[in-house]
């Protein structure tokens, strides 16, 4: 494990806009493509990232180019396009940035809890397939742990602020009687679900509608909020009826069309969805207004203030872990030689001078072979300096068998 070949790659809301993102966005098929593929680029450890506000790619590989190929082979934008809003990242720069991104510090919206249930499920995807290997895995837990300990004894995620409580804001805020308003919602997936809980929560409404390509879902959940369902099929009938359309769908291609409102009444559409489900000629529509995500999350408050002020004592938590797992790498690097001082000094039960005291105690010959081996990998911690302690502590087993 060389963590000069750990590399991320990615894109996010910094450097490109939904529309570029867009292009980059991979969903579970893709996804699933990438790690068949990735074998053939010499790659054996990756995970991949995709939310609406960033695509990254993580693994061990020669070259951080590995990683951009083998992620653009399977998306609509190309290697060229990738590079130009990308960052790349290696070894302990790279370990930051996902300590980082799953704090919730690098969000579009500082401390968006969310982004800890996409990594979860972007690392479970890859450990499926068996992409996670100990290290990605240990990394993931470190992540996680990090980012729980923030949530629970800092500031940083509190209040209500994130895309989907950003959309209901926005609605509060442009939209007179919003209540008394006709409110379709496209997708039941996380972020579709959790904005349809904080309509029904902060806009004290009942007139949604739900229509999601899996009707299992959305019957559930209508059951359980008492809303309307509506078949697929259906679409541009409800399209039509409503005054307010929310989509959050992860459809490849865009699911409210021109001919769906061309001709229909005023509308206010919020697209939730990275790439874009909305029809780029809807935004000529002079009855129409679209909002994305992009523009939802400019939006500030005293929520985000507060949160700001938190940032250094995430930082502070960050800093703990990350000592606690470059110490964790530390001792990875050195196994293979404190495996062989083990064998080593089994070895050594077979020589006549030990046999028979291998005969008479062996379980106290066990326990001092493991209790030296413990030494040795303090010591190779602290000085640093593999090759000589191997040799002490083979002189010192020899020692203390002669006394």
């Amino acid at each position: 494990m060389d963590l000069n070949h750990f590399f991320i790659a990615g894109i996010n809301y910094r450097k490109s806009d939904a529309s570029v993102r867009g292009q980059f966005a991979i969903n579970n098929d893709q996804y699933l493509s990438i790690l068949k593929k990735a074998p053939i680029y010499g790659l054996k450890e990756l995970f991949i990232l995709s939310t609406c506000n960033r695509t990254e790619i993580y693994g061990f590989a020669a070259t951080a180019d590995d990683l951009v190929n083998l992620l653009c082979s399977e998306t609509a934008g190309d290697v060229e396009d990738f590079k130009r809003s990308a960052y790349i990242r290696t070894g302990m720069d790279a370990i930051t940035h996902i300590f980082q991104v799953g704090a919730g510090l690098d969000s579009q919206i500082l401390g968006d809890y969310e982004i800890v249930g996409q990594l979860k499920c972007a690392a479970k995807f890859a450990k499926e397939y068996g992409f996670i290997g100990a290290f990605s895995e240990r990394l993931i837990n470190s992540v996680l742990q990090g980012s729980k300990q923030i949530k629970n004894s800092t500031q940083l995620s509190s209040g209500t602020v994130s895309v989907s409580f950003a959309a209901v804001q926005y609605i509060r805020n442009h939209v007179p009687d919003a209540h008394l308003k006709q409110i379709l919602l496209l997708g039941v997936g996380k972020i579709g679900c959790n904005t349809c809980r904080n309509m029904v929560d902060y806009l004290g409404t009942k007139n949604i509608t739900l229509i999601n390509r899996s009707p299992e879902k959305a019957t559930v959940l209508a059951r359980e909020l008492d809303l309307r369902y509506a078949p697929a099929d259906t679409l541009e009938e409800e399209i039509n009826k409503a005054d307010i359309i929310l989509v959050a769908t992860n459809a490849t291609e865009p699911t409210i069309l021109e001919s769906h409102v061309k001709y229909s009444s005023a509308k206010l559409i919020i697209d939730l969805s990275i790439p874009y489900n909305v029809e780029e000629a809807v935004m000529g529509l002079s009855h129409v207004q679209v909002v994305n995500v992009d523009e939802l999350s400019k939006m500030k408050d005293e929520t985000l203030k507060m949160r700001e002020a938190e940032i250094p004592k995430a930082k502070a938590i960050i800093s703990t872990l990350m000592t606690e797992f470059a110490g964790w790498c530390e001792m990875r690097r050195h196994a293979p030689m404190l495996k062989d001082l083990k064998i080593k000094l089994r070895e050594l039960y077979g020589h006549p001078l030990y046999l028979s005291k291998v005969n008479a105690c062996q379980k106290t010959l066990d326990n001092q072979i493991q209790q030296l081996v413990n030494e040795t990998a303090g010591k190779v911690k602290t000085e640093n300096q593999r090759g000589c302690q191997y040799i002490a502590a083979i002189n010192e087993f020899i020692s203390a068998q002669a006394s």
